[in-house]
């Protein structure tokens, strides 16, 4: 843990009503790293870890709404995750089943929209059913936006927009000689969505594991040691306090 994360870890959780109202961040993305590590420690098997995981991100979302953040994009399975064992990731898969078919009322309960980011190229068909069957039931909800990168690489990303652009440039279609960052980030996932003020990455690493790398740029980095499973209400508002504190200059002085 670095020393600005052990000073806010030793100070009290902030309450939602002593939040400053006017410096909330209108997106928080979250990698929510540790469920296996949690396990392991419990001598629980991984997939132990991955159904409390669930509990804490539901938990995380209604806090979300309390706090007036309008978009939460979480790091759920990434493109390389694929390579893990066969068990866990065929256990993985019918937990995201579950999830997007028994959440459905939450989801729709709290006005939270759902939407995947993420390539949908080789998710097996079930599982891309069921996100498209919640996409499109809460697709009119505006509470919150609520991104799942699930098969998702940032540097995949990257390369499928630079790839569309190309196709599109070949039709006559965009002149390439305006493309810019603005015209680029309409190729992106996250195209309709503003760039994340801040980022949460649990399980006490400091690294970005291929999430975001365009879209972070300029957002505020919140590390903790906690283990996801262990990341509740509290933490997201300690987080929100320290990104409170930041003066955010985007290259300015």
């Amino acid at each position: 843990m670095n020393l600005i994360s052990s000073i806010f870890s030793a100070i009290k959780a902030p309450t939602i009503e002593s939040l400053r109202k006017d410096k909330i961040p209108v997106h928080v993305a979250i990698i929510m790293d540790g469920n296996g590590r949690w396990a392991v420690k419990r001598n629980l098997p991984r997939s132990a870890g991955h159904k409390v995981g669930v509990r804490v991100l539901k938990s995380i979302l209604t806090t979300c709404i309390g706090l007036g953040i309008k978009f939460l994009t979480v790091y759920s399975f990434s493109s390389e995750n694929w390579q893990r064992p066969a068990e866990e990731v065929n256990f993985l898969m019918d937990l995201f089943l579950e999830s997007l078919k028994g959440e459905l009322d939450l989801l729709n309960r709290n006005g939270i929209r759902l939407r995947l980011i993420g390539s949908r190229k080789g998710i097996p068909p079930d599982v891309r059913g069921a996100f498209k069957n919640a996409e499109e039931k809460t697709r009119k909800n505006n509470k919150l936006f609520f991104n799942v990168a699930f098969n998702y690489g940032s540097r995949k990303e990257i390369v499928d927009a630079a790839r569309e652009i190309c196709s599109q440039a070949a039709k006559g279609n965009i002149d390439i000689e305006k493309l810019d960052e603005d015209s680029f980030n309409d190729f992106l996932y996250t195209s309709d969505c503003p760039d994340p003020d801040l980022l949460i990455r649990t399980s006490g690493e400091f690294r970005l594991s291929n999430f975001l790398l365009w879209q972070l740029a300029y957002s505020e980095f919140y590390f903790i040691k906690k283990l996801w499973p262990d990341f509740g209400r509290k933490d997201l508002l300690k987080a929100v306090y320290y990104y409170q504190r930041r003066n955010r200059k985007f290259g300015r002085v």
